[in-house]
C-alpha cells in the first residue's frame, strides 16, 4: 500500500492545525508518516510488534499533548527523532543492551520494500539491487544509519547531524567514507560474476 505525501509546506499546516485540535489533519500526518516511521524504526530492530506499539504510542502521546507541542520547521525530521528516542528506552528497557549510540549490528538490516520488488522484473536489477543490500549490511553501523538517512528518508546533512547527535563534518565523512566503501564493494561483486 503506497503512503501519501505531502509537500513540507502542507506539512507544516497540517501541523499547526493539528496542534489546534484538528482531527482531520492529525489523521492525515499519521497516513503520511506511518508508513517512514515503520520502516525507519526497521533499521533498528526486527520486533515488529515492538515498533508497532512505539509508532501507536508516539501518535497517542502527540494527540493527548497537542496543545503544549511547539511549531517545527520539519515535521519529518521531529517524528523521526521522536520515534527514534522511543524507540532506543524500549529496547533499552527490554535489556537489549542498546543505548542511542550504540545500537547493535544485529538489529540493523536495510530491505528493499516488497513492494518494489513485485515491480521490478528485470533479473538484472534484482541482482544488482542483492548486490547493494549486501554491500549496505557490510558497511560499519553508523555508515549504514547515515546512508539510510541520506538516500532512503532524503534528510539533508544538517537534519542527519541533529538527528545523529553528530556535527555536520561528520555527516560528509560518514556519507563520503559509506559511498567509497560501496563503490568499492560493488565493483568487486561485478568482478567475481
Amino acid at each position: 500500500m503506497a503512503h501519501l505525501r505531502y509537500k513540507q509546506e502542507e506539512e507544516l499546516c497540517f501541523w499547526d492545525q493539528f496542534r489546534k485540535g484538528d482531527e482531520n489533519a492529525y489523521a492525515c500526518l499519521y497516513k503520511s508518516y506511518v508508513h517512514i516511521l515503520y520502516q525507519y524504526c526497521s533499521q533498528f530492530t526486527i520486533d515488529k510488534p515492538l515498533i508497532k506499539d512505539c509508532i501507536h504510542d508516539l501518535f497517542v502521546e502527540l494527540w493527548k499533548n497537542r496543545a503544549t507541542l511547539g511549531d517545527t520547521t520539519s515535521v519529518r525530521f521531529y517524528l523521526m527523532a521522536s520515534i527514534k528516542r522511543k524507540l532506543v528506552r524500549h529496547l533499552n528497557a527490554q535489556q537489549k543492551h542498546t543505548s542511542n549510540e550504540d545500537i547493535p549490528v544485529e538489529y540493523w538490516h536495510i530491505n528493499t520494500p516488497s513492494h518494489e520488488n513485485h515491480m521490478i522484473s528485470e533479473e538484472e536489477f534484482d541482482s544488482t539491487n542483492q548486490h547493494l543490500n549486501v554491500a549496505i549490511n557490510g558497511l560499519p553501523r553508523r555508515q549504514r544509519e547515515a546512508i539510510f538517512l541520506k538516500f532512503y528518508m532524503n534528510l539533508n546533512n544538517h537534519e542527519i547531524a541533529d538527528l545523529m547527535k553528530i556535527n555536520i563534518q561528520s555527516v560528509y565523512n560518514l556519507v563520503f567514507g559509506a559511498l567509497g566503501n560501496l563503490k568499492k564493494q560493488m565493483t568487486l561483486e561485478r568482478l567475481t560474476f
